[in-house]
C-alpha cells in the first residue's frame, strides 16, 4: 500500500512573526512565502488579516503574487474576523479560512468569559459564515489538548457539521505527550466519527520540548495535516520545526507509513532566507539545519564517515540543500563561475542582478583568499536588503583604553545625492563601545529626516556570528531597531565586525524608513 500523503501547513509568517523580536515588512514576506512555496508546502497561513492593516496587507499581496499553495488566514469565530480574512486571501488560486476559538475550560471562563454552550454557538456561527464564503475552512479549538473531551468531541461534531473541511487540534501550551495526544485523537475517532470524513491536524507547541514528537504521534494516529514553522520559530519556545517534522518523515517512512510532497532540497536555503530576515540566528546544534548537523569531528567518527558514509549519517546533506563546493571561488574568478556556485546554492541570477552580485563579491573576494558557500549566502541575503534611503560611504572608529570611543560616519542620502557627516569635527557619536558609537552617529543624522523628527532609535537586540572558515571570515551582525512602536530587523556581514554592525544598523532604519512611507501611502 503507497504511503499516506500529509499536507504540510506552514506557519512562519503568523505564528513563527510571533516570536517576540521577530519583525517582518511586506517585502521580507513576501520573499518568505515565494520561498515557501519553492519548497513546496501545501498550505502558507500568511497571517492573520484583521489583527492589523499591514497583517492584511501582507495576506493579500501573498495572496495575489504567490502561486501553488493553499493561501490561508486566521480569523476568530467573529464576522468582522471571516470577513476580513475572506477579503485578504479571496484572490488567491487557493485559499483557506482558518477560523479558531478557545475550548478549554481555563480559557472560556478566564479568557472569554462564556460558558461552553456559548463557545459552542460561537463556534458554529462561525464556521458556517466561513464556509458561505470559501469552500476550504479550517477550525481550530485552542488548547485543545487541555480541553474536557466531551465537550471537544461535541463541538469537533458540531462545526464539522457546519461545514469545516480541517479539524485542528492544538496543543496551544506545549503541554501535552505524545501518549495523551495519541490517546485525544483514538477518542475523537470514536465519540466524534464525523472527524474520519475531515482532515485533522496537529499544531504543536515546544514548551517541553515535545513538539514534533507530539506532532508526529498525532501522524501515527491518523491526522492528515501538520503545521510547523522553519527553524520551529513560534510563540515562546516556538512550533514544531518544519524541517525536522519533513525529514522524520522523510527518513522514517518505514515506521511511519506516511510522505510529504515537500522539496527537501530547498530546506537549507529556505532555513537560511528565514533566519536572516528575522534576526534569529540558527543554534549550531539544530537538528538539519545546524551548522553541526552533519558535522563530525571525533575520530572514530571521522574514520566510519570516510569509509562509508551511511555508519554515522541517518540521511545525506544533499537531501536537504546543504552541498559541499569543489568550485574554489577566489579574488581572480569570474562572473561565469559565481553564477554557477549561486545557481548550485539555488540562487539563479542573471542580468543587472547578476552585476550586483559580482560587485559585491569582488570587494569580499580582495579582503578574502577563498569565498565559501556561507558568504555567497551572506551576499544574497544582503542583496535583498532596502538602500534607497541611505548609504554608508566611510567609517572610522578609534578606541583607547580610559577615553571614550570615537566615531565618524559618512553617509549619502540616494534620494538626493546629499553627503552628510558626522561630525564636522570634534568627537562623533561617543557610547560605551565603537559599535554604540557608531549607531549613536547614524541615528543623529538620520534622524534628521522628516519621518522621524523628534523620536529616537532603539537598539532592540544586537547579534554576531562568525560565517565561513578561517582567520579572516566574515562576521554577520543582525540589530533589531524599534522607533516609536515600529520594529525593523537588518542583516548584513563583513571582515570588519564594526562595518558589518553599522551595515546592518542602517538596512534596519532604511527599513523603517519604508514602513513609514508605506503607512503614509508614498
Amino acid at each position: 500500500m503507497p504511503p499516506r500523503n500529509i499536507t504540510v501547513f506552514d506557519t512562519t509568517l503568523r505564528d513563527g512573526e510571533q516570536a517576540p523580536g521577530a519583525a517582518l515588512d511586506l517585502e521580507q514576506k513576501l520573499a518568505i512565502a515565494r520561498q515557501l512555496a519553492a519548497l513546496r508546502v501545501d498550505v502558507i497561513e500568511a497571517g492573520f488579516p484583521n489583527s492589523s492593516p499591514a497583517d492584511f496587507e501582507a495576506v493579500r499581496m501573498i495572496a495575489n503574487e504567490v502561486q501553488g499553495p493553499v493561501i490561508c488566514g486566521l480569523a476568530r469565530c467573529t464576522s468582522a474576523d471571516i470577513e476580513s480574512c475572506w477579503n485578504a486571501v479571496r484572490e488567491a488560486p487557493v485559499h483557506r479560512i482558518h477560523a479558531f476559538l478557545s475550548t478549554s475550560d481555563i480559557h472560556i471562563t478566564e479568557k472569554l468569559r462564556k460558558t461552553r454552550s456559548q463557545v459552542l454557538e460561537m463556534a458554529v456561527a462561525g464556521v458556517r459564515l466561513a464556509r458561505t464564503l470559501c469552500p476550504d475552512v479550517e477550525f481550530s479549538a485552542e488548547d485543545a489538548l487541555r480541553t474536557d473531551r466531551e465537550y471537544l468531541a461535541e463541538i469537533v461534531a458540531a462545526v464539522i457539521e457546519a461545514g469545516a473541511t480541517t479539524i485542528n487540534l492544538p496543543d496551544t501550551v506545549g503541554y501535552t505527550t505524545p501518549r495523551e495526544m495519541a490517546e485525544m485523537l483514538r477518542y475523537l475517532y470514536e465519540w466524534a466519527p464525523q472527524l474520519s470524513k475531515v482532515v485533522a491536524s496537529m499544531h504543536c507547541h515546544n514548551d517541553l520540548g515535545l513538539a514534533v514528537a507530539n506532532t508526529l504521534a498525532g501522524v501515527c494516529s491518523g491526522a492528515g495535516q501538520v503545521e510547523c514553522s522553519i527553524n520551529g520559530m513560534g510563540e515562546r519556545a516556538g512550533n514544531a520545526s518544519l524541517e525536522e517534522l519533513v525529514m522524520a518523515i522523510r527518513t522514517r517512512q518505514d515506521v511511519l507509513g506516511v510522505t510529504t510532497g515537500v522539496d527537501t532540497t530547498q530546506i537549507t536555503r529556505t532555513s537560511r532566507l528565514v533566519s536572516s530576515m528575522t534576526g534569529f540566528p540558527v543554534p549550531p546544534n539544530k537538528a538539519i539545519v545546524g551548522a553541526n548537523a552533519f558535522a563530525h569531528e571525533a575520530g572514530i567518527h571521522q574514520h566510519g564517515v570516510l569509509a562509508d558514509r551511511r555508519t554515522y549519517e541517518i540521511m545525506l546533506p544533499e537531501d536537504v540543500g546543504l552541498t559541499v563546493s569543489n568550485l574554489t571561488l577566489g579574488p581572480r574568478s569570474g562572473k561565469h563561475g559565481l553564477q554557477a556556485r549561486l545557481r548550485d546554492l539555488g540562487y539563479e541570477v542573471v542580468g543587472e542582478e547578476l552585476n550586483r552580485a559580482y560587485v559585491r563579491f569582488v570587494l569580499l573576494a580582495d579582503r578574502k583568499k577563498r569565498i565559501y558557500d556561507e558568504d555567497l549566502v551572506a551576499i544574497m541575503t544582503e542583496a535583498g536588503n532596502l538602500t534607497d534611503a541611505w548609504e554608508l560611504l566611510s567609517l572610522e572608529v578609534r578606541t583607547e583604553t580610559n577615553l571614550p570611543p570615537y566615531a565618524l560616519i559618512v553617509l549619502k542620502r540616494r534620494a538626493s545625492d546629499d553627503i552628510f557627516e558626522l561630525p564636522a569635527q570634534g568627537n562623533g557619536g561617543l557610547g560605551d563601545g565603537p559599535v554604540e558609537a557608531a549607531f549613536i552617529a547614524v541615528g543623529k543624522i538620520v534622524g534628521r529626516d522628516p519621518l522621524f523628527a523628534g523620536q529616537d532609535f532603539k537598539l532592540e537586540d544586537y547579534s554576531l556570528r562568525s560565517i565561513g572558515f578561517g582567520a579572516d571570515a566574515q562576521g554577520e551582525a543582525s540589530v533589531h531597531v524599534r522607533c516609536n512602536g515600529d520594529v525593523a530587523v537588518g542583516v548584513a556581514a563583513s571582515t570588519d565586525v564594526v562595518e558589518a554592525s553599522v551595515r546592518a544598523y542602517l538596512s534596519a532604519v532604511n527599513r523603517l524608513m519604508m514602513m513609514r512611507k508605506s503607512a503614509a501611502g508614498e
